[in-house]
């Protein structure tokens, strides 16, 4: 156990960071005061800090956001990705000032407080950031206490304990307990959000940590949506009898989610319905076609990443939450990579030769971020108008 008796704590910190490798950052705690381990990351995007919260592919994390004004818009009641915020803690680099948006009926400090999460400001967010770029997503615990008082030792042993997401099934964890259906379709500034009453086709979306907005789009689709649970057995999918299978993103190691995944959606896989994966659903499917996955040094996480369709040479911009990656050079015959990061040359996207199958590694659902894929959602319901008329 290292020696923390000689660290000078600086006048009025009521927060602090501490990493595994006992690397500490003080500032000035908001939010809930109490402790929360994760692995810490940062997020690149400028706008969207209630959706990123609260969006279950976050769980076991704790975000720092390099945006500096984070908490400018307060929070609503509209902009939630799940019923509670999946992430661990966030860390900002300015104070939260008072809500500045028509749409705010919360400010961000008194919504984290409702959650249990903590917050910490006034770090340098630039020194983090490189100290992550060069290092790695390190684990580490935040913990706020408005008296200053820490307990270092203690904080530091609970950042060693904690595993890390490597091996980490949190899939089952965020998913849904029961099945249940779903109508709401996407927000527009005169009607707020819809209802789809007219159903063209019915589509089963196998929740791994599923956002909203991605049922809000593939109901905005024509599509009536049945929400099962990771867990669920190809059995219990297939008496819903789909037009068509969406698997979902969601947190942690797609290797360990896979052990109960992959073989139902090899099931799924041999009934030749049209399937669509996004992020977790994405390497869920890689995995089931063969291929493979592993962790990441940084991750993607932001709302400007640049990615490049294959077959039109276009480039996307998208938005991206994603710790683990698929090997493209692990594709086995008949699988091909249909998308790549711009970024370092990852995988982004595959599709199944021959057959109505494909997935991507980003978000085209946004929220937040530009809507450049929205095209994706639009293909999905392509193949299943195809896969009927056979």
């Amino acid at each position: 156990m290292p020696n923390f008796s000689n660290i000078k704590q600086p006048l009025n910190a009521t927060a602090v960071i501490i990493f595994a490798d006992k690397t500490l950052f003080w500032g000035k705690g908001f939010g809930a005061q109490t402790v929360k381990s994760g692995e810490i990351c940062f997020n690149t995007s400028m706008t969207g800090y209630q959706e990123i919260i609260t969006d279950p592919s976050y769980a076991g994390q704790i975000i720092t956001f390099t945006f500096p004004h984070i908490g400018n818009v307060g929070t609503n009641e509209e902009d939630f990705e799940t019923s509670n915020p999946a992430a661990c803690g966030i860390i900002i680099r300015e104070d939260i000032t008072s809500p500045s948006s028509w749409r705010a009926n919360k400010d961000l400090n008194t919504w984290l407080n409702d959650y249990n999460l903590p917050g910490i400001c006034g770090i340098d967010t630039r020194a983090l950031t490189r100290y992550i770029r060069d290092n790695g997503a390190p684990n580490g615990v935040i913990c706020h206490s408005s008296d200053g008082k820490f307990n270092l030792e203690a904080l530091y042993k609970k950042a060693k304990e904690w595993p890390g997401l490597d091996g980490l099934d949190l899939a089952e964890d965020v998913s849904c307990k029961e099945s249940y259906e779903w109508n709401e379709t996407c927000w527009s500034i005169e009607n707020g959000f819809g209802i789809q009453k007219e159903p063209i086709f019915k589509v089963v979306a196998i929740d791994y940590g599923a956002k909203r907005n991605i049922l809000r789009c593939l109901a905005n689709a024509g599509c009536a949506v049945t929400v099962v649970p990771a867990i669920s057995t190809t059995e219990e999918i297939l008496a819903h009898k789909p037009d068509g299978i969406f698997l979902s993103n969601g947190p942690g190691d797609p290797a360990a989610t896979g052990k109960y995944a992959v073989p139902v959606i090899q099931d799924l896989l041999k009934t030749d319905l049209p399937i669509f994966g996004i992020c977790l659903g994405h390497q869920m499917l890689a995995l089931a076609l063969g291929a493979k996955t592993r962790k990441m040094h940084l991750g993607h996480r932001g709302a400007n990443h640049p990615v490049k369709n294959i077959k039109t040479g276009k480039v996307e911009i998208t938005p991206q939450n994603h710790g683990f990656e698929v090997i493209a050079d692990s594709f086995p015959n008949g699988v091909e990579q249909s998308h790549v990061s711009l970024f370092d040359g990852s995988n982004e996207g595959l599709k199944l030769k021959g057959k109505p199958v494909f997935s991507v590694q980003y978000h085209p659902e946004a929220s937040p971020g530009p809507q450049d894929s929205y095209y994706l959602f639009e293909l999905f319901i392509e193949n299943i108008k195809k896969a009927k008329e056979v």
